[in-house]
């Protein structure tokens, strides 16, 4: 005859209640971090633009718009590592600006 344990484990445990949680916050977050991004990346197709054509005409690049682009290219990194399931750190505006990932070279 088998021993029943006397510890039975909950289909409802706080982990699994705490990722139920996050995968429909995950919902909010596309519809928001989503639309700043989308028009971020416009702002951010301007910006290499003007760069793209001072470059040409100055024989240089503009490090600031640069740096700027490489902040949006982070944050994208990371709303898209969230979306996906990757990762829970959920992605700007939900939280500050994270470092850029790469430096100017």
């Amino acid at each position: 005859m088998k021993k029943e344990s006397k510890s039975k484990i909950s289909i409802h445990s706080p982990k699994k209640s705490s990722e139920r949680k996050e995968a429909w916050m995950r919902i909010v977050v596309l519809i928001v971090s989503g639309i700043v991004l989308w028009a971020w990346a416009y702002f951010i197709i301007v910006l290499g633009i003007i760069n793209f054509f001072y470059t040409i005409f100055i024989a240089k690049r503009m490090k600031n718009l640069a740096e700027m682009s490489e902040i949006w290219n982070t944050q994208k990194y990371i709303f898209q590592r969230y979306m996906i399931f990757e990762s829970n750190f959920r992605p700007f505006p939900f939280t500050k600006l994270q470092e850029s990932m790469s430096k100017f070279q």
